[in-house]
C-alpha cells in the first residue's frame, strides 16, 4: 500500500517541484536564493537534487538555503548514478550527500538508474536499512523502465518496504512513460516525478534564437536525445502557438504537461530566476481544452504496449 507523501511537519507536498541540477554550474547561490524564494511563493515545497549534480554543489547550496525550513520541505536526492547500486556505493554516497546538505536525513532517496550488474536483493536491503534506521523516509527509482521497477518492487516487498516514487522524462517530444511507467504506477500505487518538462531548453524556442546556447548545443547526451528534426518542427509549432495566444513557450509547455498528465509532479528547474518564472507561471494557467488538443497534435503520441495502433 502506498505511504502518505508529507513533509516533516505533515504538510502536503506540492504537486510540482523544483530540481537543482544547474545550482553551483549555471546558477550561482545569488541565483540559487532568488530561485529557492520565487518557489516558496509558487507553493513549491518540493526539491530534488542529486549526488552526482555539480560535483556536489546542487547539494551543498540546497541544503545551505533550505536550512532555515528543512522541516517544511520534501527533500529528494539520488545515489547510484556513478559506480552503480551496491551497498558500498549507496552507502558512501548518501552519507557525503548528508554532509553536503547538512541533513541528518531525507525525505526520498533514488537509485539513479538502473544497474544490472549488482544484485538487487543487496541494493535494496541497504535502501530498506536506511530506512528503518530513518536515515531516508521513502525509496524511489529514477530512469527504471517498468519492468525494472516491479522487478526490484518485488524484492523490496520482500524486504518489508516498497519503493514509492518513479522519476522517469517526460514532456511534449518525449512521451515513451505514457506506455507503460505511467499505467504502471497508477495500478501500483507509485508516485510519479517527472524531469525535463522543457526538453532540455527546445520546448522554450530559445534554440530557434541562438541555435548555439543551451545544453542541446554543447552537452552530446542532450543533443542526442532532442536531435530529431521532427522535435524542432513541434518546439517551433509551439512557439508560434504561444506567439499567437500572447503566453510563453515554456508556460505553455509545462501547463501542457500538468493538463496531460495531471497525477505526476512535473519537476522544474532554471538556470537563472528570469527562466524560472515562465514555468511557475504554468502552476495558475489554465488550459481550455481546444488549446490542448492543438498541442498535443505537435507531437507524436506513442502506441500502446502492445503496439496495437487500432486501439490506442
Amino acid at each position: 500500500m502506498a505511504q502518505d507523501i508529507t513533509t516533516p511537519d505533515n504538510s502536503p507536498v506540492s504537486h510540482f517541484a523544483f530540481g537543482t541540477m544547474q545550482w553551483g554550474d549555471g546558477a550561482d547561490e545569488d541565483a540559487a536564493r532568488q530561485m529557492y524564494d520565487a518557489c516558496h511563493a509558487s507553493g513549491i515545497n518540493h526539491f530534488d537534487t542529486a549526488f552526482v549534480y555539480t560535483d556536489g554543489a546542487s547539494e551543498t547550496l540546497l541544503g545551505k538555503i533550505a536550512a532555515a525550513d528543512r522541516d517544511q520541505l520534501y527533500i529528494a536526492s539520488k545515489v547510484g548514478y556513478l559506480g552503480g547500486a551496491s551497498r558500498r556505493i549507496i552507502t558512501a554516497q548518501f552519507d557525503e550527500s548528508r554532509k553536503r546538505l547538512g541533513f541528518d536525513t531525507v525525505d526520498l532517496l533514488y537509485l539513479h538508474r538502473w544497474d544490472d550488474e549488482v544484485p538487487l536483493e543487496e541494493t535494496f536491503e541497504t535502501m530498506a536499512q536506511l530506512q528503518s534506521t530513518g536515515a531516508i523516509r521513502h525509496i524511489g527509482v529514477s530512469n527504471y523502465a517498468a519492468w525494472q521497477v516491479m522487478k526490484a518492487q518485488g524484492v523490496a516487498a520482500d524486504l518489508g518496504t516498497r519503493i514509492d516514487f518513479i522519476q522517469p522524462m517526460l514532456n511534449l517530444v518525449k512521451r515513451q512513460a505514457e506506455v507503460e511507467i505511467m499505467p504502471m504506477a497508477e495500478s501500483e500505487g507509485i508516485k510519479v516525478a517527472t524531469y525535463s518538462p522543457l526538453g532540455g531548453g527546445l520546448l522554450t524556442g530559445k534554440y530557434s534564437r541562438d541555435a548555439d546556447a543551451g545544453r542541446l548545443a554543447t552537452d552530446a547526451r542532450y543533443k542526442a536525445r532532442y536531435g530529431r528534426n521532427w522535435m524542432h518542427r513541434a518546439a517551433a509549432g509551439l512557439q508560434e502557438i504561444g506567439a499567437e495566444i500572447g503566453v510563453e513557450t515554456a508556460t505553455l509547455a509545462v501547463a501542457w504537461l500538468a493538463h496531460h498528465a495531471p497525477r505526476v509532479r512535473p519537476i522544474l528547474s532554471a538556470r537563472t530566476p528570469r527562466q524560472l518564472t515562465p514555468s511557475l507561471d504554468a502552476i495558475g494557467f489554465q488550459m481550455p481544452q481546444d488549446l490542448f488538443d492543438r498541442i498535443s497534435a505537435l507531437s507524436q503520441t506513442p502506441a500502446n504496449a502492445t503496439d496495437r495502433l487500432e486501439e490506442a
